[in-house]
């Protein structure tokens, strides 16, 4: 076996199994499927990358369809957010299309299905027709009214079409095996009466495919050569295939469908619902909450299309459900920011610092690598002047030989600036440190080759000029929630888990040059972490997201615990 073939995922074996069988290769084409009930999330977006992937792989075409079969959950607003996620990930669909698109045809055979003998029309209630499917073990029992004649369907059919009934009243159902041991071939119901308008077809319809009759039929309208689903969606094969037997002409590709398994997170959920319901709760501030696992989220938090096709290539596609640690995810994004985000200064928790020797009223503009990972990213000048503003945390009065900031009597580099020496610091009535008076050595600069200059300290603090500096609003974002997996446990509900401490909003200072950046702009803050500029921002009130922290903290939290 060659390494080639070695380092194929299994779905990739079931494609090339079918090309070495004789299935023409100009047949492929695959399909992403969502329903636009909700925002997509980080586990949609592996199965983008997967169906995507395939396609750049193959050069076969992938078509973005919609299963927009129940208008009671279904909107315009959710199909605008899917199309700007997959485009925002760098894929590109080769035909737009809806499983709404096909409402006339999936009636028409259904119709069909009538005159054959192999549908009807059921007048019972769900919780009867629920009873009678009987249980794994049992076989179910008919309806009652199984046996309706063909015309008596057909009849009640076209007026449950047209409007006539109740929701409930009646339901359209498959013949097939009321004893067959998979559940789902127990005479399944097609359609059902919604009196809801649909975002597409408005109240052209008040009757609804269900989403088995639905999926396989839109896949062999399309020409679909590989269906890929998740693995809930395994038992439902036998039915998926059952329907396309009932239509299936054998001139055309017969779409096959497989398995995959998905992929669950660690701190998060990724239920619809659940989502849906910390957005109507409050929790969140929408489905593009940076704290929220949708891609929208994560893009507005400053993750990377980069960055997630990565991750998804990383975690690859399994055979089993399996929680992926939401650090890989950060990992992930580090990797790219490293080496592609700006490097700048800011201060996050400031405290005042004074070079006393420094003159008053001077200033000067000091030359900064914009990226040691990038070349070519060059460089960018920044204000230096007597009065700074330095991290609270890099200043202690009294300090052990492994502290190796600032401390009273001790040297540190301010970062792309003079070497500094702490002489004393003012306190407040409580004895909280509010400003640090230094000295500084003027051979000591940057890059200016004095033998001062090269001289070795051990400790390189950032910082920013107070008189310069642009206060700017900070939006510290932790994980959601406290439990690895807070939507799995039988005793409590997963809002439980919420992490009280997962926004912390403070006001910063940052060095002029972000004024010039634009929204979605991602840099790195010296020594601090990754921020990305936030859409609320102004000119005039800059806001930025903390993406993720140079270093992962939870696992230090984890290994205390």
């Amino acid at each position: 076996m060659s390494d080639v073939t070695k380092s194929l995922n299994f779905i990739e074996h079931i494609i090339e199994d079918d090309l070495a069988s004789g299935f023409p290769k100009d047949k492929l084409k695959f399909r992403f499927p969502p329903e636009p009930n909700g925002y997509l999330h980080i586990g949609h977006a592996s199965s983008i990358c997967l169906n995507f992937g395939l396609g750049l792989r193959y050069n076969a075409p992938v078509n973005l369809r919609f299963d927009d079969t129940n208008p009671a959950k279904e909107e315009q607003e959710y199909v605008d957010a899917i199309k700007r996620d997959v485009e925002w990930l760098g894929y590109q669909w080769a035909e737009e299309v809806y499983a709404s698109d096909y409402f006339q045809q999936l009636y028409d055979w259904a119709v069909e299905f009538i005159k054959a003998g192999k549908a009807y029309v059921d007048s019972q209630s769900a919780a009867l027709i629920a009873e009678q499917k009987g249980t794994p073990t049992e076989s179910g029992s008919n309806s009652p009214f199984r046996e309706r004649s063909v015309a008596e369907n057909l009849a009640l059919f076209a007026d449950m079409k047209a409007g006539k009934f109740s929701e409930g009243e009646h339901v359209l159902r498959a013949k097939i095996d009321m004893a067959s041991s998979n559940m789902l071939m127990r005479d399944p119901i097609m359609y059902r009466i919604l009196h809801k308008a649909h975002h597409r077809t408005n109240t052209d319809w008040c009757i609804y495919p269900m989403y088995d009759w639905t999926h396989g039929e839109s896949d062999y309208l399309e020409q679909v050569s590989h269906s890929f689903c998740t693995l809930e969606f395994a038992m439902h094969r036998e039915l998926y295939d059952w329907f396309l037997d009932q239509v299936y002409d054998t001139n055309k590709v017969r779409p096959k469908q497989r398995e995959f398994a998905r992929r669950n997170f660690s701190h998060t959920v990724v239920s619809k619902r659940k989502l849906l319901q910390l957005v109507e709760e409050g929790v969140v501030t929408g489905w593009d909450d940076p704290r929220m696992p949708t891609i929208s989220g994560l893009r507005r938090k400053g993750y990377t299309p980069e960055s997630i096709r990565n991750f998804a290539n990383t975690i690859g596609i399994a055979k089993r459900e399996n929680v992926v640690d939401v650090s890989l995810l950060e990992f992930s994004i580090r990797e790219h920011l490293n080496r592609v985000a700006p490097r700048v200064m800011a201060v996050l928790d400031p405290v005042k610092l004074v070079i006393t020797n420094y003159p008053e009223g001077q200033e000067e503009w000091l030359e900064a690598e914009n990226n040691p990972e990038d070349e070519s990213a060059g460089y960018r000048t920044v204000p230096f002047s007597r009065e700074l503003y330095i991290e609270k945390e890099d200043f202690k009065e009294e300090a052990n030989k492994k502290f190796f900031r600032l401390k009273l009597g001790g040297e540190v580099r301010l970062k792309n600036g003079y070497i500094i020496k702490a002489e004393s610091c003012t306190k407040d009535t409580d004895g909280n440190i509010t400003e640090i008076q230094c000295t500084y050595d003027p051979k000591s600069k940057s890059g200016s080759g004095t033998e001062e200059s090269l001289r070795k300290v051990k400790g390189t603090l950032h910082w920013v000029s107070i008189k310069h500096a642009i206060p700017a609003e900070v939006r510290l974002y932790d994980r959601l929630f406290t439990d690895e997996t807070p939507d799995q446990h039988k005793d409590k509900d997963f809002m439980d888990f919420i992490n009280p401490d997962s926004l912390q909003i403070i006001t910063g200072y940052v060095e002029p040059s972000l004024l010039d950046a634009n929204v979605e702009d991602i840099f790195q803050f010296q020594r601090l972490g990754y921020f990305n500029i936030d859409k609320d921002s102004t000119k005039e009130n800059l806001v930025f997201n903390k993406t993720v922290g140079l270093r992962d903290t939870w696992a230090k939290i984890q290994e205390k615990n």
